[in-house]
Order: structure tokens, then sequence, then C-alpha cells
């Protein structure tokens, strides 16, 4: 005797059952879902708050004490021309550290984990997961280095109001936004290297060696013959590019103005154009 079997129910395009609407609304991914994602991601991270507490720590701690002993032992007219922001350039070198190995986290521990592969199943334009990573982390940068270096410069120019020169509109500009763009651009620098070697202590060793290994080769350039090299690495060092935003550079040649804004922004826009083109190539 034939059992005779309902005839199942046939799914409606869309995947759907008929009689039923999912409660989930089915949108269309884009860039600002990438975003919020990322911004999650690096708020929630228990690193991100202890490195950008160190960073301001060092930042303010240093720029504080620095501007503490100059007022207390120095003369009017040992600091009389000098521009009263310039002594927050110690705490910002020391502290461009913590931007560095914030930056290479950012991409280089999601590989480490394999976090990346969930990244990717949930927004598999690679492109996509780059650019929010790279929005949101200069965007937390540029804003805790603003702080940062506006409230040292601040409280500096209090400390040394009386004795130093007051800085001009565009010293302020160059002293607060210009340095903490460069500050964040080169930590999203390091960000793209850290998804170019995929690896957290080889990136933040290239960083760190970035910053400080031509001003250590440069000081032991004693040849005549390497005298045009040794001026070159001296110019273009990091450390004096972050001191030419407070017009204190090492030399009196090589970049000037906003020179090293430009310089690290086209150093950043290639590398970038680099990591994506390896992303789009590589296996996750």
């Amino acid at each position: 005797m034939t059992t005779h079997q309902p005839p199942l129910p046939q799914a409606a395009p869309g995947g759907s059952y008929p009689g039923y609407t999912s409660p989930i609304p089915v949108v269309r991914t884009h860039l600002g879902h990438a975003i919020t994602s990322e911004w999650t991601k690096i708020r929630s991270v228990r690193s991100t708050i202890w490195t950008l507490g160190v960073f301001v720590l060092l930042v303010v701690g240093i720029g504080l004490l620095a501007g503490a002993v100059v007022s207390q032992s120095s003369s009017s007219d040992d600091v009389a021309g000098t521009n009263a922001l310039s002594l927050g350039f110690f705490g910002l070198l020391l502290g461009s550290m913590c931007i560095i190995t914030l930056g290479v986290l950012t991409t280089a521990s999601e590989y480490g984990t394999g976090m990346i592969r969930t990244t990717m199943v949930a927004c598999p334009s690679r492109a996509r997961v780059l650019a929010a990573k790279a929005i949101v982390f200069f965007a937390v940068a540029f804003v805790v280095t603003l702080a940062a270096s506006a409230f040292v410069a601040m409280t500096q120019l209090s400390m040394l109001g009386d004795v130093a020169r007051t800085p001009t509109g565009g010293e302020w500009l160059k002293g607060t936004v210009g340095v903490s763009l460069y500050i964040a651009l080169l930590g999203l620098l390091s960000l793209i290297v850290g998804s170019i070697i995929r690896h957290s202590a080889g990136a933040i060793t290239i960083m760190i060696g970035a910053v400080l290994a031509p001003l250590v080769i440069a000081l032991f350039m004693f040849s005549s013959s390497l005298e045009k090299v040794r001026t070159a690495l001296f110019e273009y060092s990091i450390p004096n590019q972050l001191s030419v935003f407070y017009s204190n550079s090492l030399s009196d040649s090589g970049p000037s103005g906003w020179d090293p804004l430009w310089i690290i922004l086209g150093v950043t826009a290639v590398a970038f154009a680099g990591a994506y083109v390896l992303l789009q190539r590589r296996d996750v």
C-alpha cells in the first residue's frame, strides 16, 4: 500500500520559504560596516588601551618634565629666542614607538592569531578591510596625538611664557596639528608594513630600524667621501623630520616647513599600493 507524502515546500527566490520572513534585515554591506567592525575591534582590545596610555604618559610626562627643568634652570637669555613649543619634541619622539607598535599589531596580530580568516569571511573584499583598518587607526592615532601634544604645548607655554618666545599661529599649527598628522601617518605606515610582513615582531623591528637606523649610521660616517651620504641621512631621518615641525632641524638644508608631511604621505601611499597588490595575490 503506497503512502501519499505531502509535497515539500519549495524555496522562494532568495532562499526563504513561503509564509516566512526573516526578522533580520538583509542589506548590502559597504565600507561603513567594515569601519564599524574595525572600530569595535580596536577599542575592545586591551593592548590598544595600554599602548595609547603609555603613549600619552610618555608625551605628557616627558614634555612637562622638560618644561619644568628648563623653566627652573635656564636664564631668560638662554631661551629668549626659543619657540616655547619645541620642548614637546622629546616626548613625541619616544612616544612614536608606541604608535608604531600599535599600528603593526592592528594588522599583524590578526594574522598571528588566525582572526584574519574570520575577518575575510565576514568581508571578502580585502581592499575594503585594509581601507577600514587604515581609516580607523589613522583617526584614533591623530586624535590621541593631537590631544596630548596640544595639552603639552599649552602647559609649556604657561611655564616658559615669561622667558621664551611666544609662538606664532603657524608654529602652533605645525607643533600640534602638523606633528599629529605626521605621527598618525607614521603609525599608518607601520600598519601597512604589518600587513605586508604579517609578523608582529618582524614588522616592529623593521619600523624601529627605519626610525633609528639612518641617524645612528650617519653618526659613525667619519670619512669625508661619505659626507653627502651622511648629510642626507641626517636630513631625511625621521627624528630630524619631526624636529622640523618645531623649527629645530639638525641641519640648515634638507626638509623644511611642511615638507616632512608630504614625504611621509608619499611613502605611505606607495606602501599602501604595494600592500593592496600583495593582498590580492596572496592567500589568507
